[in-house]
């Protein structure tokens, strides 16, 4: 199966190409930049083909569909600058991929979203996660839908910011009272979801929440994290007050003075005080996962 993929450059695209590449199909990587060293590499390691495109490039969708498949549509952001913000990035980059797959009469869709997502989500970020979703619903493509929870491996921004912030500082800090649930989840087995569900006819027309063997307080993943790097820390409570003061200096700052987007949001604070777990049993069956431990998970790449 020839299989256009789009956030191919992100930490799962990575896991997905070398999933794709081990099943046999072949991979179109949709890229912005593509010839960045990233891009080449992938091409290379995993035999892509690399088309110049954009999911905000109508034209450019057009051209990158050609002789295609199956697409998976893995973009997304967890932090806004300039254009790329959650309406453009979520809704309006879904629709237009969703469209151009329509008019190139590609009928396999699948499509990643978010545990939480929901109608009524407080945060920008599922609402337009969710009005995505909603968009792919209706396309009449034959898609599947996957809500992972925190994703989690070697290259992840989450576990490691955590592991650098240990490494760094004598103090570990803790958003809120942190006791929000999450169920972290190994990238490699939200991937293998992904390239499984291509030939999977039971998961047409399905939305599934994908979620790791364990549900952990934050708290508790902070303790985890710093029993795998053998790290003693004092962990501050960061009153929801004072991240709120620190998240708007952050998001006026970067974007101004770093012309990057800011590594702590308003929209992260309302869901790091939200659980974020699901039941992930209709998956893990279908998809015949094998869910580790988070300990032993993280284990595998953090060093003490």
């Amino acid at each position: 199966m020839k299989v256009l993929v789009t956030g191919a450059s992100g930490f799962v695209g990575q896991e997905v190409l070398e999933k794709l590449h081990a099943a046999g199909h072949q991979s179109r990587i949709l890229a912005r930049h593509p010839t960045s060293m990233r891009t080449r590499t992938q091409a290379s390691e995993f035999g892509a083909e690399v088309h110049a495109g954009d999911i905000l490039d109508v034209a450019s969708l057009a051209r990158g569909l050609k002789g295609i498949d199956a697409v998976i549509h893995l973009v997304g952001i967890i932090s806004e600058l300039g254009e790329s913000t959650f309406e453009n990035i979520h809704i309006r980059g879904a629709e237009n991929v969703v469209d151009a797959a329509r008019i190139a009469g590609v009928r396999r869709f699948v499509h990643m979203s978010a545990m939480g997502t929901r109608a009524n989500a407080s945060s920008r970020y599922h609402k337009t996660k969710w009005a995505a979703e909603e968009y792919v619903r209706k396309s009449g493509l034959d898609y599947t839908i996957f809500r992972p929870s925190i994703i989690y491996g070697p290259k992840d921004l989450f576990v490691n910011l955590f592991a650098k912030i240990s490494q760094l500082s004598p103090i570990m800090p803790v958003m809120g009272n942190g006791q929000s649930k999450l169920q972290p989840i190994p990238v490699s087995d939200v991937a293998t979801c992904f390239v499984k569900a291509l030939t999977e006819p039971a998961s047409l027309g399905q939305t599934y929440e994908l979620g790791g063997r364990d549900v952990l307080t934050l708290e508790q993943v902070i303790d985890e994290i710093l029993l795998a790097t053998n790290r003693r820390r004092l962990k501050v409570h960061i009153p929801l007050s004072i991240a709120r003061s620190q998240a708007s200096l952050l998001e006026f700052a970067y974007p101004r003075l770093l012309g990057k987007a800011p590594p702590l949001n308003h929209d992260q604070l309302i869901m790091l005080q939200e659980d974020n777990i699901g039941d992930s049993e209709p998956a893990n069956k279908l998809f015949r996962l094998q869910p580790i431990s988070f300990r032993q998970g993280i284990s595998a790449y953090l060093k003490k």
